[in-house]
């Protein structure tokens, strides 16, 4: 019976240790984005600190093995479980010092499981099982443990619960594990009140950390953007938060501003009726991103347009904007509009199955600000779009702003160029991004920028739409090798941009 407890806390604990390493990596990617260099360092972090761990393991003396196994159980638990809440808290709070917190708590959590596994083997054998027993039983529900969180994390635990509330949770299991640890081996162990005070005191921690979730959450977001939070959620795929001040409501995807109520108008015309002005036939639309509606509430005023595919990987996204009350007034209920086929799914997946042809194409994705989103702006995701556009038809692509990362917006115009189309950068000021820029493109046909515009607008203007087409001498075009997806060149051009003027 107790190598069976011993052989079960394995599984518990190896699921533990992982849960924390998986939410640390997703906490750094959601906060500092670039989710290969986030998973990637702290995955090697924490190895290297089960290294370390397992290597200290051996000054434990053996009639001390239960003892400090609880002892262990104990401090991961407590670490481990308000690892996501501090560090979201210094995120939001104090800015600076993330990273060495990051890094620091993930070591301390790796080598204090780096040391289970090795005393849960030594409490075995002292139990006379055999070596080879020991071996097979302990890394198989070691690997079984881990197999079980990496598929719980993405599909159950992050979307679910949260970061911050699954956090609390593992640290309430590896709790669980010293209190039964505790129990059961009770006549072998020397301070049972002490360590049983300590147990129900961390345990008390975590629960109460475990039903304050949302309030911290909300708490840190406030800090975070500092305006009250509307709406927030944890996808699988990413973090929407909604802010309100005043009249204006804010989008914010993995911390990153998204559009402002007040301006969004400025980018949504710029992006949508240049093209549809132009192509007064245009009969049938695709938009890939935009799951907000925004873009939709633009090309829905058309009267000739019979049908929009907006493709958008979040239904999250989709399903907030179209039934919030507020959400639905800002979009004028594009999202429920007959005309308007709404597919929740990969953008370049959905692409390669797709038999369709549309007149107009608008891309409309978040800044390539991780490998995810940079296969959505490469050469191969590009060659695939202009096969589904008319030859005499438009592309509009959102790409970033040429002002401020000019490498990444000159990376975006080469790699359309690369798949043969045609393009006509151009770009306009809105006040809540700075200098902002798009790029139209197409197959074989012509562009000429409107003079004039059928609809009512509130920004453009034939005036205004000239300006857009015109570069100052500070925004020079830059020579720029595609963006391809062995190389990702656009994901680090951006970022590199990108650092040199955010403090």
């Amino acid at each position: 019976m107790t190598k069976r407890i011993l052989i079960l806390s394995v599984f518990v604990v190896a699921s533990c240790g992982l849960a924390y390493e998986l939410i640390a990596g997703a906490l750094s990617s959601y906060l500092l984005g670039d989710s290969v260099l986030q998973f990637s360092t702290i995955i090697g972090c924490y190895l290297f600190a089960m290294g370390v761990g397992a290597h200290f393991s051996k000054y434990v003396r053996d009639e001390d093995v239960l003892s400090r196994f609880i002892d262990i159980e104990l401090a991961v638990g407590l670490i481990g479980g308000v690892s996501a809440a501090a560090l979201f808290m210094t995120f939001t709070w104090m800015g600076a010092p993330f990273r060495t917190v990051l890094y620091l708590t993930v070591f301390m959590i790796g080598a204090m499981v780096g040391m289970e596994v090795p005393l849960v083997m030594r409490a075995l054998n002292e139990r006379r099982t055999g070596f080879a027993e020991i071996v097979s039983r302990v890394l198989t529900f070691d690997y079984l443990g881990a197999l079980a969180v990496s598929l719980l994390f993405p599909l159950v635990l992050a979307p679910q619960l949260g970061l911050v509330r699954t956090g609390f949770l593992f640290g309430m299991l590896n709790v669980g594990v010293a209190m039964w640890t505790l129990y059961v081996f009770r006549a072998e162990l020397e301070n049972l009140r002490g360590k049983a005070i300590r147990a129900c005191a961390v345990l008390f921690t975590l629960v109460l950390g475990f039903g304050l979730s949302d309030r911290m959450v909300e708490w840190g977001e406030h800090g975070l953007f500092g305006d009250d939070v509307v709406y927030s959620t944890t996808t699988p795929y990413q973090r929407l938060v909604i802010t309100r001040w005043k009249d204006d409501l804010r989008l914010y995807i993995n911390g990153n501003l998204q559009f402002s109520s007040r301006d969004e108008y400025r980018y949504h015309e710029a992006l949508v009726h240049p093209a549809m002005q132009a192509l007064p036939w245009a009969r049938r639309v695709l938009v890939m991103g935009g799951g907000d509606g925004l873009a939709l509430r633009e090309i829905l005023r058309y009267p000739q347009v019979r049908e929009v595919t907006l493709v958008d990987l979040d239904p999250a996204m989709t399903q907030a904007f179209a039934t919030r009350p507020e959400l639905v007034k800002l979009n004028a209920g594009a999202l429920k509009d007959k005309r308007v086929k709404i597919v929740n799914a990969d953008a370049g997946i959905w692409l390669q199955k797709d038999a369709g042809m549309y007149d107009v194409a608008i891309v409309d994705f978040p800044d390539p600000s991780s490998f995810a989103l940079g296969k959505l702006y490469s050469v191969p995701f590009y060659g695939m779009l202009r096969k589904h556009v008319a030859a005499n038809g438009l592309i509009v692509v959102q790409s970033t702003s040429p002002f401020f990362a000019p490498n990444a917006y000159w990376t975006i115009e080469a790699t359309l160029r690369e798949v043969g189309l045609r393009t006509w950068p151009y770009h306009l000021y809105v006040p809540s991004f700075g200098e902002w820029g798009f790029i139209m493109a197409s197959p074989q046909g012509r562009f000429v920028p409107p003079g004039a515009y059928r609809l009512p607008m509130r920004y453009l203007t034939g005036e205004t739409t000239r300006a857009m087409f015109d570069w100052p001498p500070d925004m020079p075009r830059r020579p720029m090798v595609p963006n391809r997806l062995d190389t990702q060149s656009l994901v680090r051009a951006f970022e590199e941009d990108w650092r040199q003027v955010i403090r």
